[in-house]
């Protein structure tokens, strides 16, 4: 199976919970049906990324990398790459590199999708599915300083500033998922 049609079962099983998240849902299927490299930076159009809000087992902390270029606290995440066989490892391969903690568990497939514009490629748009992970009790971050400016835990109710609604969205819908996944 290829990563794109990885991304098409993942999206396509997701049920989404809002009509938002709907359309969002199905503008990622045809996206990725329209353009065949939809999964790679290489798709000016835009691209398919992957995300994880990294919280820990109790859903009420998660850790937010300050990106170096966009001046935001953020979740961990970023492109596709050749070697990624699916979104969810894409996803775990970015929250590792980034924050350094091994042994992540994910909760089940995506909590939310995000589409913004960035400026690579020339300026385009990231079409990010976004997902949950588990990090062990008590893991300790480990900042590359190649993958951030800063590195941190923090309560998921009270996220530090300068973030964006998205990544605060990302992380209600996170611990919310974290809490059902245990419970």
């Amino acid at each position: 199976m290829s990563l794109a049609d990885d991304a098409r079962a993942e999206l396509s099983a997701w049920p989404a919970p809002d009509a938002g998240q709907e359309r969002l849902r199905r503008a990622y299927l045809e996206h990725i049906d329209a353009h065949p490299d939809a999964l790679h930076r290489s798709c000016t159009a835009g691209h398919i990324t992957a995300s994880a809000a990294v919280l820990d087992p109790s859903g009420t902390k998660g850790v937010l990398t300050l990106h170096g270029r966009i001046g935001l606290w953020l979740q961990t995440g970023g492109h596709c790459e050749e070697t990624d066989a699916t979104l969810l490892g894409a996803a775990l391969r970015e929250a590792e590199e980034e924050s350094g903690i091994a042994g992540l568990r994910p909760v089940p497939g995506p909590v939310r999708l995000d589409r913004h514009r960035v400026p690579c490629a020339g300026g385009t748009w990231h079409l990010d599915v976004q997902y949950a992970v588990i990090a062990p009790d008590g893991a300790a971050l480990s900042i590359d300083p190649d993958e951030s400016a800063d590195l941190g835990w923090f309560p998921v109710d009270d996220l530090p500033e300068p973030t964006d609604d998205a990544c605060r969205a990302l992380f209600a819908a996170a611990s919310a998922a974290v809490r059902a996944h245990s419970g």
